[in-house]
């Protein structure tokens, strides 16, 4: 947003103070772009359960050895950004309990840490912005509800594809517009990817295996797309999107969705393979004043009904700082649920046949997929969402691509991210 960059050039004296959770590839690339490229900024403290990866991502970022100090307390952390130092902290509490921290990144990608960061950070009234759509996938209605009560922001990020979608949802509902299709362009789709098939790739481009198998197989793009029918209020067709192949330009999918049963829906969202230009996002959206559709008409954007807007890239971590402006500077969330029952919910699907006993691995693993549903479906058959999956021991044998439901699981005891989904449940129920 460009009223952001104003903003912050008003905080170049005083700079918005940023405390960054988990130090891997992205968040590398975020505290470099902050820390050399953002005027009114600052990157305060770097949480990492081994602080040494956090030393390693501030050099990266070019700072020098003599400005970073590793601490243990809030009072540390202010003291060392008070002498114009850099802290990295194993205590993450220490980070959202300091007074120098306006703002918290989740950049983990864990759920169950993410759960405890959530809270942590709204006990010491900070506003979060999420890298880590899975723990927004799975308890976000909640901690949205809980953030907004306390007058802070909950939000996804800019950059990354839910962003993207739904700023170009509010621009095309500033057009007078109604979407009906919010959807993201994959270049790759295939459920039964893992992180041996991933590793090449992963290496190549300093990334975790497992989060890139959650890349190739659906998991993230499913992922995505809830975040986004829950921020917006879309649904989905059916388990596991359409998910077309689709060679051509994005602009041809506008004869390929039946206008009616996307009225119906109240809007979908979806994904596709291979479409250009990618990798980037698209919304199809109709107007209902025939005036304007003649404009839409002469501004070269068909005759409709539908109507095609894309946005062809999405920058991930470059974006981020608007988000975190957006959110300290205007109150302004980019990307978060409605605070109502979720849409869209994603569930979770076995990549291969299992057998009771076994144990469910982390997300971009090698025992299931997550892929979307619609919520009221997932509630009625009581599918475990993929972001609750990992730890669950099965209680009997399932069938490759069959949905994993609490009845064939033993949940493990004791987990923060449970308790915040079964109070999501209660406060926003599903009509089943």
């Amino acid at each position: 947003m460009i009223i952001t960059d104003t903003l912050l050039q008003g905080r170049a004296e005083d700079p918005v103070r940023v405390g960054i959770a988990g130090p891997g590839f992205m968040a590398r690339g975020l505290i470099n772009h902050i820390t050399n490229t953002t005027t009114g900024m600052r990157v305060a403290v770097v949480y990492a359960r081994t602080p040494e990866k956090g030393v390693a991502a501030l050099e990266n970022a070019g700072i020098a050895a003599e400005q970073i100090v590793v601490v243990e307390t809030a009072e540390d952390i202010d003291a060392a950004v008070g002498r114009g130092q850099v802290a990295v902290t194993a205590n993450h509490e220490a980070m959202t309990e300091c007074s120098v921290v306006e703002c918290v990144v989740d950049c983990t990608g864990s759920v169950e840490f993410g759960a405890h960061l959530a809270l942590a950070t709204l006990a010491g009234r900070k506003h979060l912005v999420l890298m880590n759509a899975e723990v927004d996938a799975t308890i976000g209605v909640i901690l949205n509800k809980k953030f907004t009560e306390a007058g802070l922001v909950y939000t996804g990020c800019d950059g990354d594809q839910p962003g993207v979608q739904m700023n170009l949802i509010r621009f095309v509902r500033g057009l007078g517009c109604t979407p009906l299709v919010a959807g993201n362009i994959k270049g790759l789709q295939d459920p039964y990817r893992n992180p041996t098939t991933q590793e090449g790739f992963a290496k190549q481009w300093g990334q975790d295996p497992h989060m890139v198998t959650s890349f190739a197989d659906g998991t993230k793009v499913s992922v995505e797309q809830a975040l986004v029918a829950n921020a917006a209020g879309l649904s989905v067709h059916r388990r596991g999107c359409l998910q077309r192949d689709h060679r051509g330009h994005v602009d041809e999918l506008t004869s390929m969705y039946d206008v009616d049963e996307l009225k119906e829906l109240g809007g979908a969202v979806d994904y596709v393979v291979g479409a250009k230009p990618g990798p980037g996002v698209y919304v199809l959206a109709t107007h209902d004043d025939p005036k304007q559709q003649h404009y839409l008409n002469l501004y070269k954007l068909g005759e409709g009904p539908l109507y095609s807007f894309y946005t062809p890239y999405h920058l991930c971590h470059f974006e981020v700082p608007t988000t975190v402006a957006r959110a300290v500077l205007l109150g302004d969330a980019t990307i978060a649920p409605l605070l109502q029952a979720p849409k869209v919910e994603v569930v979770t699907v076995a990549k291969k046949d299992l057998k009771a006993g076994d144990t469910l691995d982390a997300l971009g693993g090698y025992t299931y997929y997550g892929e979307c549903e619609k919520a009221p479906v997932a509630a009625a058959e009581r599918l475990v969402p993929v972001g609750l999956a990992e730890g669950c021991v099965l209680t009997r044998d399932i069938a490759k691509d069959e949905a994993i439901s609490y009845a064939d699981v033993t949940v493990p005891e004791g987990r923060l991210c449970d308790e915040l989904r079964r109070a999501q449940d209660e406060t926003f129920p599903q009509e089943v």
